[in-house]
């Protein structure tokens, strides 16, 4: 991921008062380092093979190549050390929560949600064996819990899925932006920021102005509209959020 914006941590309370302890990390930019350089490869490829292709970003891999098993191998690998940071980081998180809260004493989570999203895995879909890549988007078997964040500002939800085959068993992985980093910047004063995440201890500067709430689609639509793809167990809202 290549904007330090996308990843945070939070303390959240749902509609009970329990307390969430929620994080988004992924590779931290070694997947992005591998990416670019197996498409580099590919872009190698396609040349050599004199391919006319309508855009060099369209080069690939052909299945069961050495070309792809590398590809293959170091995106696992990537998906892995993402899955490994956030437990990590996560355990660091539960450490200080309970230093600071519990007096240094061990709680028990009652639900750990660890899910991946931008990746790519090798699944049965509609009798076939299929690759699928989720960009912005989480896996959502009947089997799986998911986090779908909203922004800074808004609600998120911690979901289950309800295995839609139509959808390649996936929903969001959040509201989606309606504005671009810059517009966001554009359109929105350092004042709009403190206005609209007055009830969330956090970041209020210039620096985090394109992660204002209004810059994302409304999380409560966004949710209306995959109801068919996930119920909902947890409706959270932030108190604390620390981004970058």
């Amino acid at each position: 991921m290549s904007n330090k914006l996308n990843h945070f941590i939070e303390v959240c309370l749902d509609t009970e008062n329990q307390v969430w302890l929620m994080l988004h990390s992924g590779s931290r930019n070694i997947g992005n380092n591998l990416a670019q350089c197996h498409i580099n490869t590919a872009k190698e490829l396609a040349k050599m093979a004199g391919q006319k292709l309508p855009d060099p970003d369209l080069a690939h891999f052909v299945a069961d190549t050495p070309e792809f098993k590398a590809y293959w191998h170091d995106l696992q690998w990537a998906q892995d050390y993402a899955r490994f940071n956030r437990e990590g980081m996560m355990a660091r998180f539960k450490r200080i929560v309970e230093k600071h809260l519990a007096g240094g004493k061990a709680t028990k989570a009652l639900l750990e949600v660890n899910c991946h999203h931008n990746y790519a895995e090798k699944e049965v879909h509609f009798g076939e064996d299929v690759y699928v890549t989720r960009k912005g988007a989480v896996r959502a078997t009947e089997e799986d819990y998911g986090i779908i964040p909203g922004s800074m500002g808004a609600k998120s939800y911690i979901v289950k899925g309800k295995g839609c085959a139509n959808s390649f068993c996936s929903c969001s992985h959040g509201a989606g932006r309606l504005l671009s980093r810059n517009k966001a910047k554009n359109v929105y004063t350092l004042d709009d920021l403190i206005e609209q995440t007055k009830d969330v201890e956090c970041r209020k500067d210039r620096g985090v102005l394109d992660e204002i709430p209004s810059a994302y689609k409304p999380i409560e639509e966004v949710m209306e509209n995959q109801a068919d793809l996930v119920e909902v167990v947890a409706t959270l809202k932030q108190v604390v959020c620390v981004k970058g």
